[in-house]
Order: structure tokens, then sequence, then C-alpha cells
């Protein structure tokens, strides 16, 4: 199963932008993976915005 190149260069920039890691850090991960820190990194940037 292939995934949209688009939606793993997004996924892969925000993680990026938040964490400073590295690209060939990223492209290792799993799918599952990297949507869980993204998951995760939107949740901590909802609650540092909220106050």
């Amino acid at each position: 199963m292939t995934y949209a190149t688009d939606r793993l260069y997004e996924e892969i920039a925000y993680i990026a932008y938040h964490f400073h890691w590295e690209q060939d850090r990223l492209l290792d991960l799993t799918h599952p993976d990297r949507i869980r820190w993204v998951q995760e990194i939107a949740r901590i940037n909802t609650r540092v915005n909220e106050g």
C-alpha cells in the first residue's frame, strides 16, 4: 500500500518544525508512529494556545 507523498511531507514537516528531528529519523518512523506524534504535538499546541 502506498501513502500519498503530499501527506507524508505534511506529517514530516509538522513534526520536524516542532521537534527539530532530522528527515531520516522521521522517514524511519512507521505511519502509525508519525500520526501519533502529529496528534501529540497538536494536543500540546492546543493546551499552550488555551492558556
